[in-house]
């Protein structure tokens, strides 16, 4: 199989798929290559869209559009008055893709929704560790707690599964409906194994969502084709084409050509001839998101609260997101979580410009030098990472403090920025994967998450209480004020620069009808129709 394939020669394949002349063809300009196509072990919004949101599903969904949680490959389930326990009850005969590389031989059931959460934490299971991928982390299960919370999954029939928890967790639910959770087929995972091909689960998907894998060429196409078993019915599209093309201004520019029918994170300096062009409509919403930049706090002198403040407070911030953003429409951060979400604490400031004030506090801590980490993609939250880096080296030098931009691609930079042992500091975001505060504070900057999502390594004893008795209750009064006592601590401590909440946008042309914007940051394919 060639490396790479022309665009052009890819729709064509795709237009022909099954011998189907007339197929309804979607292309989805995408913005990055994914790490691979198994959402248990990636991270990344680009790797949920690839896989977990074309391939698979999950027990609960996310409405539409919404956070609202609702039945999946779940019908229904019932919570037991303390919170502990939680049954599912799977919908009948929901069936597993064929493809030229597996046939299934049984629907859905019971072992498959055990098996898909047991490898992500059961050390026993073949599948857990690097006889499966090298160097396999379970970032999100282990970030989000969950061996901390899950006592046990059992299988009570085939088509029903418990859930039972070490103590009351209020997100759990909507948890599951994220992409780490997403289902996996046990059948497929057997024969692999029996096969000595463990690998192809990563490379050559098999789940029950609404499109099924076709091929994949490296860094340039890939090609999904509508699933015709899908339990909730075929969709309106034939063939879903995935053009990768990390260029935020050539993503644009193949949309208006009609080359491409949906692009996301155009860069702001093309909004204005978007919004010209009336074969296309700009969509936007404001973003559940949060640029930031992590410190390492456990490396001298970054360990120390007033270090990390005046680092803050000698990057003009202002100006800074302007530059980025231009009038795209961002919001400077004040916390964590955005001004949207339940439990932002209106009375947290975050620090202010103040250059004078943090060169003697440098100076005095003898910070002469740092590592400022870029990556080289657009993220919503941040659409230019080097020319944030650049920026902020510049204000940084103001105070006597020389930075040294390191550089990775993206799943690389993901990789190493994870390290304990990584020096200085690190710019990253988030887009909230639940609508529930704790996806933020606990999967960000919870002690279990050092090494994972925590980037700063950073871990507050009083900070960690709070955000963990928030998980306990269900009462969301009582949540509230523990998460804004929570932002108080996160202020005072300042174990990140916080840049900014975006406005988020996606284009697409007007011949395209059900695609909707989605404030946890996916892009879903499912509902989609297109007029030819």
């Amino acid at each position: 199989m060639k490396k790479t394939l022309t665009f052009a020669a890819a729709l064509l394949a795709a237009s022909v798929l099954g011998g189907m002349a007339n197929a309804k063809t979607l292309v989805y300009c995408s913005e990055a290559s994914p790490a691979n196509f198994d959402p248990g072990t990636t991270t990344g919004g680009n790797d949920f869209d690839a896989s977990s949101r074309t391939v698979y599903s999950r027990l609960v969904e996310f409405k539409h559009g919404g956070t609202e949680i609702e039945p999946g490959l779940a019908d229904k389930w019932e919570i037991s008055d303390d919170g502990l326990v939680y049954t599912f009850h799977l919908h009948p005969g929901v069936k597993f893709q064929t493809t030229d590389y597996f046939k299934p031989t049984r629907d859905l059931n019971a072992d498959d929704v055990v098996f898909s959460f047991d490898r992500q934490f059961n050390k026993q299971n073949p599948w857990n560790g690097e006889k499966y991928l090298p160097n396999l982390t379970w970032d999100y299960y282990t970030g989000m707690d969950m061996p901390k919370y899950v006592a046990k999954w059992e299988k009570v029939d085939d088509l029903t599964v418990k859930l039972t928890l070490t103590e009351p967790n209020a997100p759990m639910l909507a948890n599951l409906g994220m992409d780490f959770a997403s289902i996996v087929s046990k059948e497929y995972a057997d024969q692999l194994e029996k096969d000595g091909k463990m690998a192809d689960f990563s490379t050559k998907p098999i789940g029950t969502g609404p499109f099924q894998f076709v091929d994949y060429q490296l860094d340039s196409v890939i090609r999904y084709a509508a699933n015709p078993d899908y339990f909730k019915g075929k969709e309106k599209i034939d063939d879903l084409v995935f053009a990768i093309t990390p260029d935020a201004t050539a993503r644009i520019q193949k949309v208006l050509a009609g080359e491409c029918d949906i692009a996301p994170y155009p860069n702001p300096a093309d909004i204005a001839t978007i919004k010209a062009n009336k074969d296309v409509t700009l969509l936007d919403q404001a973003g559940l998101n949060i640029g930031y930049m992590s410190y390492n706090t456990t490396i001298p002198p970054l360990d120390k609260p007033e270090v990390r403040h005046a680092l803050n407070q000698a990057i003009d911030r202002e100006s800074l997101i302007k530059s980025l953003f231009q009038d795209a429409g961002a919001t400077p951060a004040q916390n964590l979580i955005p001004p949207t979400m339940w439990s932002w604490n209106k009375d947290v400031k975050f620090d202010s410009y103040d250059p004078e004030a943090a060169k003697k506090v440098l100076a005095d801590a003898g910070l002469k030098e740092i590592q400022l980490w870029a990556s080289d993609r657009v993220r919503p939250y941040n659409p230019n990472f080097q020319r944030a880096a650049e920026l902020i080296q510049a204000d940084w030098a103001k105070v006597g403090v020389k930075a040294e931009i390191v550089n990775y691609e993206w799943t690389k930079y993901r990789e190493e920025g994870k390290k304990k042992e990584r020096p200085g500091a690190f710019q990253i975001g988030w887009t909230g994967d639940n609508g529930d505060p704790d996806n933020f504070f606990a999967t960000l900057f919870a002690c279990s998450a050092i090494g994972v999502s925590n980037y700063s390594s950073w871990c507050d004893k009083d900070f960690e209480d709070l955000i963990q008795k928030a998980k306990k209750t269900s009462d969301q009064g009582e949540r509230t004020k523990l998460y804004e006592q929570a932002q108080e601590i996160f202020a005072k401590q300042a174990p990140a620069f916080l840049l900014a909440h975006s406005q988020v946008y996606a284009v697409v042309r007007n011949n395209v009808s059900g695609f909707m914007m989605d404030p946890l940051g996916i892009h879903r394919f499912d509902g989609v129709d297109k007029a030819e």
